[in-house]
């Protein structure tokens, strides 16, 4: 009866400590993909479940490449013609993970613009047409056009997915046409983004998940992750800069330059510490 007992404290020990790592970033792009594969999965589900055609985005934080070091400061001096390969990859397994039963035969490519480096992807269903998805990787406003004929030939049953945009709002396509591209993304909705951004300083990451809604974290100059959102926001809606900032000031008072000053005063300078 004992050991039935310990038993049981084990397991809820466990499912505790997973609900608990799931609440938090991924600690690995294979972590990340897996997530991302999950959350997409249940997002087409839902708009699905809504009678609506499903369009979404993913963001994906593209893990740097092996060769990078502490002292580059770019690490992507090539822009969007580095990134491409390894963009490439990862959507691939993201489009096999999403459609049921398919294969890596099954999913075709094309270069949509070779100097904006967007690309067009399809991944087919072997159960059903309308199964199928369609990714556009790297789509910016000069692809807007193609955007447009990309989605009348994908149609409403089937699932149009932009991933990794270069554009965050419609005032973006330009004075002329920002009407027309807000009411055109009007339709889509986030499936999964991995984001990170400067706030105050801090290195915050942006989390969105159809499970759990959008999360923000900061992730201190010791590694730790140290939760910035607020209760009351809508996690719904991606949390606003200035939310953020002060938030970030509430939880962290004090600013990474006077905590890097303290350990400046604590350890001494770099070349003088032991460790």
């Amino acid at each position: 009866m004992q050991s039935l007992i310990r038993s049981s404290r084990i397991i809820i020990t466990i499912s505790l400590l997973a609900v608990v790592c799931q609440a938090l970033i991924p600690a690995t792009p294979g972590e990340q993909t897996r997530r991302a594969i999950a959350s997409t999965r249940s997002t087409i589900s839902k708009i699905r479940e809504a009678n609506k055609p499903p369009r979404i985005y993913v963001d994906y934080l593209i893990p740097l490449p092996p060769e990078t070091s502490d002292a580059d400061i770019d690490p992507w001096p090539g822009g969007l013609a580095q990134q491409y390969p390894y963009a490439e990859e990862i959507l691939r397994e993201l489009l096999l993970g999403v459609v049921e039963d398919s294969t890596p035969e099954k999913c075709s490519s094309q270069i949509i613009s070779a100097s904006d480096c967007c690309g067009l992807f399809i991944q087919e269903s072997p159960n059903a047409p309308e199964s199928d998805v369609a990714a556009l990787l790297f789509p910016g406003p000069d692809q807007f056009d193609q955007m447009k004929e990309i989605e009348r030939m994908v149609g409403d049953k089937r699932t149009l997915l932009v991933f990794n945009r270069q554009f965050t709002r419609a005032a973006d396509f330009g004075f002329f046409q920002k009407g027309e591209a807000q009411k055109f993304f009007d339709k889509y909705e986030w499936a999964f983004a991995f984001q990170e951004i400067a706030c105050r300083g801090e290195d915050v990451k942006l989390m969105f998940e159809q499970s759990a809604g959008w999360k923000a974290s900061v992730i201190d100059e010791n590694g730790q992750e140290i939760d910035v959102m607020d209760a009351s926001w809508n996690t719904a809606v991606r949390p606003d800069y200035s939310e953020l900032e002060k938030k970030i000031n509430e939880v962290i008072p004090e600013p990474l330059w006077m905590r890097k000053m303290g350990e400046v005063q604590a350890k001494g300078f770099k070349f003088q510490r032991k460790q």
